[in-house]
This record gives structure tokens, sequence and C-alpha cells, in this order.
């Protein structure tokens, strides 16, 4: 093995094998690990996946301990790996290491401070290389723990220190709660996607984290919130159709479980009371989140279906809800009746204006045909329905009080929801 040091101190880089760069076609993949440890198989699908190119790993901390279990040990022939240390923000403008990201076939993002990360990273060259390898090269990304937490289409940056599940729930709008959204890497299958990483820690534990953070991602943006999380053991990898497959070493550790989690598509599905200094109320009938919860195996069979967040082989659905800043989880619970695919997600764009409103709130919607409309108070009740067919619209509030409701818009079975809150 050999070290590189760049002159300018501003990274570390160490590297293995050939280092003549060679050009090959990489494979689409994601590859999400919980944070305690990597899980072999699914390392090896996502190494698999440059198709014997070359593999960057990048982080903030640490050193090379990467570099022979992936170039070595696990038994997949790549060019090299190299493992580029930032120790600064400088690095992402030096032309040795944007050179690096855009020559890579594959590239892995340790673990450490996400929001080393998104500092170092966003609005640079480095941003720009690996969402082009993403979308462009259509080759394989993945990480643990930070390098899982800066994947989705939303993030939690850290940038004014971690919050515990408690301080999430007891209030959504702590000053920790800094959530980023559509500003940083553009994953396929992740879209209005939070991740949340090390989800039964102990330690740390994180199941009403994750909840926190979508009834938060889906008041601010509009939009319906979606998470993807592991348990410390657990892996996920995302292949080219969108399906997710669950690496781990369940059943000889229990505890080897990933989740995907939605609001409840069969209502309103924002929660009823969510407020700055307020703990968070999401019930909806103590059926306001639907999560999947898949066994993570050596082989991978179990699976779910990120293109409509519906199907699943091998995990059963559990209801969550959070009533007074209190999350609690019933097993065995039933599969939506109705699917949230990517189409109904991304195709429906609704703008509400201004919001918040006093007396007016004009409406305006990317449609084509008749629309229907619904307005819901936090309680679920339905105040005010109806059709529409021109644009933009009107919409007198002098009949409600103030307060926060939701507006629903449905067209040719797609559906988006959307809050608004009505001032004295």
């Amino acid at each position: 093995m050999s070290l590189h040091l760049a002159h300018s101190q501003s990274y570390t880089s160490y590297f293995a094998g050939n280092a003549t760069d060679i050009v090959t076609q990489p494979q689409f993949g994601i590859c999400l690990m919980g944070g305690a440890g990597e899980s072999d198989d699914a390392m090896i699908w996502f190494l698999e996946r440059a198709n014997g190119g070359d593999v960057l790993v990048l982080r903030a901390s640490g050193a090379d301990g990467y570099n022979d279990y992936m170039y070595s040990d696990l038994g997949v022939s790549v060019n090299s790996v190299e493992t580029i240390v930032f120790n600064n923000a400088a690095a992402a403008s030096d032309p040795y290491v944007i050179g690096k990201v855009n020559n890579a076939e594959a590239i892995w993002f340790a673990g450490g401070d996400q929001g080393d990360y998104i500092d170092y990273w966003k609005g640079t060259a480095i941003e720009d290389g690996i969402n082009n390898l993403i979308n462009v090269k259509q080759g394989p990304v993945g990480g643990i723990s930070a390098g899982m937490a800066i994947l989705g289409q939303a993030y939690f940056s850290a940038s004014q220190g971690t919050i515990t599940e408690e301080q999430a729930l007891a209030n959504p709008f702590a000053p920790q709660m800094v959530i980023g959204y559509d500003d940083f890497l553009e994953v396929p299958f992740l879209e209005n996607v939070i991740t949340e990483t090390h989800f039964n820690d102990p330690d740390r534990i994180r199941y009403g984290r994750i909840v926190a953070f979508m009834a938060r991602l889906g008041f601010d943006q509009g939009i319906i919130p979606l998470g993807i999380a592991s348990n410390e053991y657990g892996a996920i990898a995302i292949d080219e159709f969108g399906l997710a497959r669950a690496f781990g070493e369940y059943p000889e550790f229990e505890e080897d479980l990933v989740y995907f989690l939605q609001p409840n598509c069969e209502g309103p599905q924002g929660p009823e009371l969510i407020a700055s200094g307020s703990p968070l109320t999401w019930n909806r009938s103590q059926e306001a989140v639907k999560v999947y919860q898949v066994p993570a195996t050596v082989n991978g069979e179990n699976t779910f279906d990120l293109t409509n967040w519906h199907d699943g082989v091998g995990g059963t659905w559990e209801n969550w809800y959070v009533e007074a800043g209190v999350l609690t989880r019933t097993e065995n619970a039933a599969q939506p009746n109705c699917f949230l695919g990517l189409e109904s997600l991304n195709e429906l764009e609704i703008k509400l204006y201004p919001n918040p409103a006093q007396s007016e709130l004009w409406l305006s919607a990317d449609i084509d045909g008749i629309a229907t409309y619904r307005i819901f108070d936090l309680s679920g009740r339905i105040l005010q329905e109806g059709t529409k067919n021109s644009e933009p619209w009107l919409i007198s509030l002098h009949q409600f009080t103030a307060g926060y409701y939701y507006i629903e818009l449905s067209v040719a079975n797609r559906a988006k929801t959307i809050g608004f809150i009505k001032t004295p």
C-alpha cells in the first residue's frame, strides 16, 4: 500500500491497488448501512457493481481502514481502492481530489459527522462529481452511519448538534432540528426520503426521532415524507429497479432489521399538532405512520419495492403513532390499501400562497383536467370540498378560525396533501 500526502495538507490520501486508472461501465446501486459495522454481503454487492473499476472512499476523519477490506478481504476484484480524508473544506477545490471523484466507478462514504460532509462538499465540484457518478455514469454509491445520513433527498444536517428522540418528539422545532431538502445529493429512489442510522443503539434509540423528522419535513416542504432506517448491523441494497434488499445476520441476530416508513395514505396524512415548543401529536386513529419492518439476512432475500412503497417480501407491517410526544408501535398492522409511487409523489406540484394567510389563499397546481380538493382541520374533519378546473384558484378563509389546516388535491388517482396556516 502506498501513502499519498497532499502538499496543502487539506487532505490525506491512502491508496491500494493499481495506480493506473482504468475505465469500466459500473452498475447503478445504493448501499446503506446502519452504523455499528459493515455487512460483508452487502459490501460485496456494492463492490461488484464497480465492475472492476476504481473505488473511492470519502471521509472527514479516520484513516485507511477500508482499503484492505475492500481491495482484498472480500474477494471482489477491483482496480484500486483509495481513501481520501478531508482535513478541511479546502480539499473540495483541490484538482487531485476532484479528479479522483470524477474518475471513480464507485464511491463510499464513511461514518463520522455528516455536518462535515455537508459543509465541505455542498455547492462544490465534489458534489457535482458525486451526482455525475450517480446519474450520468450510473455507478454505485453507499455509506455507513453519517455516510448513509446524507444520501436521502432530505437529511438531518446536525449543524446545530445532534438531538435525541425525546427532544425531537417534545419539540419538533427545537434549534437542533435542522433538516436540509433537495439541495445536495440527487439519488434515484430516495426522493422525499430522510434516512436514520443506529436505530436501535441502546445509548441513542432513534425510532421516534425519524418520525419527528418526517413530521417536520412534511410541514416545511409540503411533501409526503418518507423514511428509511437501519438498526446497528443492518444494511439496505437498492438496485437499478428500485428493489431494496435487506442484508444482515438475522435470525442469528434478531435485531438485524431495517425499516421503511410512510404516512398512512388512506386518510389525512399530517400531524394533528406540530408547533414550536409543543410535543408532537401524530396519531391519526393510531395509524399515522405505516412501517414495513424487514429482517436483514445473509442472502438478502427479504425485499421492499421503492417504486410503489407497497410491495414487500419477508417483512411485517406496523403502525406507529405519536401522542403528546410519546411514540407507540403496534405490530401486525394491515398493509396500506393504496400506493405512494414516485409518480404520485413528484408529478403533482401544489403551491399555496401566501402561507401563512389571513383571509384569502391562492392555490396553483400543475394539473390536466378536473381536480377534487378537500380541506381538513388537525382532527381530520373535512371542512370543505369541491372541484376545480381552472387556476390559479382563490380560496376564501373567512369561515376558518386561526390555526393549521391541510388541503388535499387529487387528480387521476394521484393525490398530494399540503398544510397551510390561517392567521387571525
